[in-house]
C-alpha cells in the first residue's frame, strides 16, 4: 500500500486549516453586526425622536 502522507498533502491540509481558522475568525464579527443591528438602529431612531420631542417641549 502506497504511503499517503507525503510532505505535499501535509502541506495542503496545513494551509487548509489555516485557510477555515481565518475564514472563521472573520465570519465571527459579521454575525455579531448583523444581529445587533436592527436593535442598535432602532434605538438610535427612538433616542432622536425623543430629543426632538424634548426639544419642541
Amino acid at each position: 500500500m502506497p504511503n499517503i502522507h507525503t510532505p505535499d498533502l501535509n502541506l495542503a491540509h496545513e494551509k487548509m486549516r489555516a485557510e477555515i481558522a481565518r475564514l472563521l475568525t472573520e465570519a465571527r464579527p459579521i454575525g455579531f453586526n448583523t444581529f445587533f443591528m436592527p436593535f442598535i438602529t432602532a434605538a438610535a431612531v427612538m433616542g432622536t425622536t425623543a430629543a426632538v420631542i424634548a426639544c419642541l417641549s
